[in-house]
């Protein structure tokens, strides 16, 4: 599915221009070209394949998982990335060589550090244009490349100056890949990871890291492309991932009905988006079915499916009752709650997002 993911971050109305996801961002000539191990789910054009029935949904038997809330987990500033500083609806970054600013709706309150400290920025986003990628940004030292050598945790990847704000990372998410890379390691068996939505794919590197096979899906075939960079970038190109561009909803579906089974399924679903088909997708009308499906095509020991939630007018209780009522009959424990971002300057708790995840 192809999600509208400038929303993700800052509330603020934006121009309907402003609003095209990094999925709906037409790609450079040169990025089109797949890479051989990129798979695309397609099927031939004289071969209309059969529409699925509507997912009949019912409450499970058995008893609910344990849970756990709310759950904050917290990145701190480190070597690789810190929020220095954030207030009057921005935040100033720290990827790498780069200060970078950006837009934060959420940042209502003043800003900590002198204005000398965020003039210091190496990039700020300004999004005043109708351009693409860096066109939207504004370098005020000297001109930027679109990408530069970024890491995370020993592994290398390229930070990306988008036309859609973001950096092709979401730092807030490291919390949940430290987790699944202790899941692996301690489960000390073969173990298969699908990583829908996937994006630039840090997930699912950290994951083949640890030593799991993994499939990553993603219907944006630029995104695709970005995440294939970064696995050469990180020296992972020996590891088992599959790539497969694809709407995230009907390849979950394909893999259901082949019986194809994971032991962690991560999922990060847009709160809206578009197929490639035209096909409408709305967080609340679509994510019961679509959690329903992670559990069917999880294997007869799983270890955990992890569920993210950004800019949706909810609160984690709701989506951490959805998943204890998919998981009902499992056992495990089912821990929701927000992912948020340390500040260094003033030590203010920058929230990102909602999550859930059940646990075996």
């Amino acid at each position: 599915m192809k999600s509208f993911r400038d929303k993700r971050r800052d509330g603020r109305p934006h121009p309907a221009r402003a609003e095209q996801s990094r999925l709906h961002e037409a790609s450079p000539a040169g990025r089109q070209q797949a890479a051989p191990a990129e798979r695309r789910e397609t099927r031939p054009a004289d071969r209309q394949e059969a529409k699925p029935a509507p997912r009949v949904l019912a409450r499970r038997e058995g008893t609910l998982p344990a849970e756990r809330l709310p759950l904050i987990l917290e990145v701190a500033p480190n070597a690789d990335y810190a929020l220095l500083d954030s207030g009057a609806g921005a935040k100033l970054e720290q990827y790498g060589p780069y200060r970078i600013v950006r837009p934060e709706g959420q940042a209502i309150w003043q800003r900590a550090l002198p204005a000398k400290e965020w003039e210091r920025a190496d990039a700020i986003f300004t999004g005043d244009t109708d351009e693409e990628g860096i066109g939207r940004w504004r370098f005020p030292k000297s001109p930027l490349g679109e990408t530069w050598p970024m890491k995370h945790d020993g592994i290398d990847y390229l930070g990306r100056f988008t036309s859609f704000r973001h950096v092709g990372v979401f730092p807030e998410q490291a919390s949940h890949w430290d987790h699944m890379a202790g899941l692996i390691a301690a489960a000390k068996r073969p173990v298969k990871v699908l990583n829908l939505f996937g994006y630039t794919g840090l997930a699912s590197l950290v994951a083949a890291r640890a030593g799991a096979e993994v499939t990553h899906v993603d219907a944006s075939k630029k995104a695709i492309g970005w995440a294939r960079e970064n696995q050469e970038m990180a020296g992972l190109a020996d590891k088992p991932i599959r790539w497969i561009v694809e709407d995230a909803v009907k390849f979950a579906e394909r893999e259901e009905r082949r019986g194809s089974r994971y032991d962690i399924v991560l999922f990060d679903p847009p709160a809206y988006g578009r197929g490639p088909k035209g096909e409408v997708w709305q967080l609340f009308e679509g994510l019961p079915g679509l959690t329903d499906l992670c559990r069917s095509i999880l294997t007869p020991k799983p270890l955990a499916v992890v569920l993210t939630a950004y800019s949706i007018r909810a609160s984690f209780f709701a989506i951490h009752a959805l998943m204890r009522d998919t998981f009902a009959g499992m056992g495990g424990t089912v821990e929701s709650g927000e992912l948020i971002i340390r500040e260094k300057s003033a030590g203010r708790a920058l929230s990102t997002s909602l999550f859930s995840r059940w646990v075996a």
